[in-house]
């Protein structure tokens, strides 16, 4: 039961990132499954990304269906993304079948759990960018940023959403939510191959916790990509970032309790996420009364 509980949790969480702001699933997936079930962290990520497969593909529909995709200009970022993606893979697997390793990458996914919340509440992403290069440019630019995001991407599983974004929306100058569509769009295609590639390398792994994780983070997606088509950008970027760093806070001062440099009650763990949720269920109803009333006035 323990189990199913924190593959569903990690699923929702998932699938609430990846619906509202384009993160890849393994940003929360990883992370908890490696804190609370001890999964390796290779394994922890293969799960994480074959989940991103189907919520990644999903929340592109969504996107789609309201013109807040843009494929074409995209398609030379897919390919560098795709491509060393597969060899961040084959990198990561070697890496993290070392204790250093394993262990460097467990704190890693923590900090970037913890970083990424910080900037959605700091620096949100919530206007388009002016065009300061040319489009060839920009194009060059893109391409090198997406070798290194698909590289960590496969690596780490953790992180290539949120490098996406900022290539979309700095680099590439897209409207936040075309950014958003866009980056869901290119994550489907790289979570497929760097799952393949975790699973042809290591094999597959627990078919119940990774069934679990799909189904939730999948479910998670869909409603979180149609709210997120429908509120503010200001909400978006507040509910992703109280739900990263949050996230990030505790599972930080899990792994120190369990290294010893720290000593927290679980129940203490457990009231500082469940404000977490309570400050988002707020913003959600906040975003559908206005939704309501602007629907009331039309």
């Amino acid at each position: 039961m323990f189990e199913f509980l924190i593959c569903a949790l990690a699923g929702i969480g998932a699938g609430v990132a990846t619906g509202f702001a384009g993160l890849s699933a393994a940003v929360y997936i990883s992370p908890i499954l490696v804190t609370f079930l001890g999964i390796p962290s290779y394994e922890a990520i293969g799960i994480a990304l074959a989940s991103d497969v189907l919520a990644s593909g999903a929340s592109s529909l969504t996107y789609y269906r309201h013109g807040n995709i843009d494929i074409k200009r995209c398609i030379p970022l897919l390919a560098s993304v795709i491509s060393f993606a597969i060899i961040g893979s084959v990198v990561g697997f070697f890496v993290s079948s070392t204790d250093i390793g394993d262990t460097a990458m467990t704190y890693w996914t923590v900090l970037i759990s913890l970083g990424l919340g910080l900037w959605f509440l700091i620096k949100p992403a919530d206007s388009n960018h002016a065009h300061v290069f040319s489009e060839k440019t920009r194009t060059i630019f893109a391409v090198l940023l997406g070798a290194y995001t698909g590289f960590v991407c496969g690596f780490q599983g953790t992180g290539g959403g949120m490098m996406m974004l900022f290539i979309l929306t700095i680099v590439m100058g897209y409207a936040l939510k075309t950014a958003v569509g866009t980056s869901v769009f290119i994550m489907t295609f790289t979570a497929l191959i760097g799952a393949i590639s975790h699973f042809a390398i290591n094999g597959m792994p627990d078919l119940s916790q990774l069934a679990i994780c799909v189904v939730f983070t999948l479910i998670a997606a869909q409603i979180s990509a149609s709210l997120a088509n429908k509120i503010k950008v200001s909400s978006c970027n507040l509910i992703i970032g109280v739900l990263l760093a949050v996230s990030g806070v505790i599972m930080l001062l899990i792994n120190l309790r369990d290294s010893g440099f720290a000593d927290f009650d679980t129940a203490d763990l457990i009231l500082i996420g469940a404000g977490a949720i309570f400050v988002i269920v707020l913003i959600l109803l906040y975003e559908i009364k206005r939704l309501r009333n602007k629907d009331g006035k039309e």
